[in-house]
C-alpha cells in the first residue's frame, strides 16, 4: 500500500521538513514504497534495507539465456523459486541487443565489465559510477575509483551521470537546465538504507539530484535511465519499454 508523505496545509518550511522526517522515519517491517512530492514533481521512492530485504540483480534467465526484458516475465521466475515479487525497477542504461552497457554483476560473477567510455551520451557524461551490493552493505562509488577497489560485490551495475558524490551535485548539471525527462535513479543515504526514485513527469538532471540529497537524505547517488523508467510492485507495473538489468526485492 501506498502512504503519501505530504501535509499541504503546512507552510512551506514545515512542510518541507515534516516531508523530510516522514520519508527517513525508521524502516520497522520491510519494504516501503510511497509517493512522494517535492518541488512540485511526484516521484515513487522505494526504501530498501539491503540487510534485510532481499535486493537482486537480474539480466539473463537462466533456462532460456535470453534478458528478461519485462518485470512479468521475472516474477513469473521468481514465482517458480516460490518467492513473490514486492518492487522492482530498471537498472542502469543498456546497448543494442539490451546488453548493459557497464558493469554488470550478479551473485558474484562480472557478466559485464566496467566501462571506462569518456564520451558518448548520458552514461559518459563523467563522472558516472557503480552502485553495487555486498551482503549488508550497499555503495555508490565513481567509476574510476571503483576500479582501484576491490569491493567485489554481489551484485553492481553501472550507469552515468552520477547524480551526487559526497553530497556535491554533478559538476555539470545546470539548475537551469531546460532538459526536462522522466528520469530513474538509486541512492545510498544517512541512515543506512538504499532508495530508488523514480520520477512521475520531466525533471531536469539538477532538481533530481537535489531531491535525493535535500529531501531522502542520500549523499551518493546514480542516475539509472530516462523516459524508459518504470518499476513494479506486486500489483501494478509503470513498464512500457524493454530492459536489459533489472532490480528487484522479492519476499
Amino acid at each position: 500500500m501506498f502512504r503519501l508523505c505530504v501535509r499541504l496545509s503546512l507552510p512551506p518550511v514545515l512542510f518541507a521538513g515534516a516531508l523530510l522526517s516522514c520519508v527517513l522515519s525508521p524502516a520497522a517491517s520491510g519494504l516501503k514504497v510511497e509517493p512522494v512530492v517535492a518541488g512540485g514533481t511526484l516521484y515513487t521512492v522505494a526504501t530498501v534495507n539491503p540487510g534485510r530485504d532481499r535486493l537482486q540483480l537480474h539480466w539473463l534467465n537462466p533456462t532460456t539465456r535470453a534478458p528478461y526484458t519485462t518485470f512479468t516475465q521475472l516474477r513469473a521466475r521468481l514465482r517458480k523459486e516460490g518467492r513473490t515479487l514486492t518492487f522492482a525497477t530498471n537498472s542502469g542504461i543498456y546497448a543494442p541487443g539490451l546488453k548493459p552497457l557497464g558493469l554488470h554483476v550478479e551473485n558474484g560473477r562480472t557478466l559485464v565489465p566496467l566501462n571506462m567510455a569518456r564520451s558518448g551520451g548520458n552514461f559518459a557524461l563523467l563522472p558516472n559510477g557503480v552502485f553495487w551490493v555486498k551482503g549488508a552493505q550497499a555503495g555508490v562509488t565513481e567509476t574510476r575509483q571503483y576500479a582501484t577497489l576491490n569491493v567485489q560485490p554481489t551484485f553492481a551495475t553501472q550507469s552515468g551521470p552520477l547524480l551526487l558524490r559526497g553530497g556535491k551535485v554533478h559538476p555539470e548539471f545546470n539548475r537551469g537546465s531546460t532538459s526536462f525527462k522522466l528520469r530513474s535513479g538509486v541512492g545510498v543515504c544517512r541512515d543506512g538504507q538504499v532508495r530508488f526514485a523514480v520520477s512521475a513527469g520531466p525533471v531536469n538532471f539538477y532538481s533530481f539530484a537535489v531531491f535525493f540529497r535535500d529531501t531522502l537524505g542520500c549523499p551518493d547517488a546514480l542516475y539509472l535511465d530516462g523516459s524508459i523508467s518504470a518499476y513494479a510492485t506486486s500489483d501494478r507495473s509503470t513498464q512500457l519499454a524493454d530492459f536489459a538489468g533489472i532490480w528487484s526485492v522479492s519476499r
